[in-house]
């Protein structure tokens, strides 16, 4: 663990909503999980979300542990393969990479759909002012 992870204050919120003995099999069961002795830590709140997102897909069954940690272990060697230097600040960039294969793998939403709501994303976080909240729109998703 690098000095600079610290608890999100609302990080809580995002796994609040996924019930806690799911957080802990997830610490428990996926290798390199950043960590504390009260369970993951994130530096920035879509983390918090992105892990939450995972440990409720994993509680619907969309995937095991094992499978998940495969998959997240391929990312992170392809990103070292690439240059990536391993610090751990990259980590949930590779766990988000990670998410968007899994359900595109299991045909929940096509990398066309992702590219999507990315862009959107996008769109909505240009106009948002700085320390604002980021709302998603219906103009987020017009085609340029």
């Amino acid at each position: 663990m690098h000095s600079s992870d610290k608890r999100i204050s609302g990080a809580g919120g995002a796994l609040s909503a996924i019930d806690p003995a799911a957080v802990r099999e997830a610490a428990r069961s996926v290798p390199g999980l950043p960590r504390d002795d009260q369970g993951p830590v994130f530096r920035e709140p879509w983390e918090a979300q992105a892990f939450a997102i995972v440990v409720a897909l994993h509680q619907r069954g969309l995937f095991g542990w094992e499978e998940w940690a495969a998959m997240l272990g391929e990312e992170i060697k392809a990103a070292q393969l690439s240059g990536d230097p391993d610090t751990g600040d990259t980590y949930y960039r590779h766990w988000l990479a990670a998410l968007e294969r899994m359900v595109a793998r299991k045909g929940i939403a096509d990398r066309a759909a992702l590219k999507r709501y990315h862009d959107a994303w996008q769109r909505a976080a240009d106009r948002t002012p700085h320390g604002a909240p980021i709302e998603l729109t219906a103009k987020d998703f017009a085609a340029e």
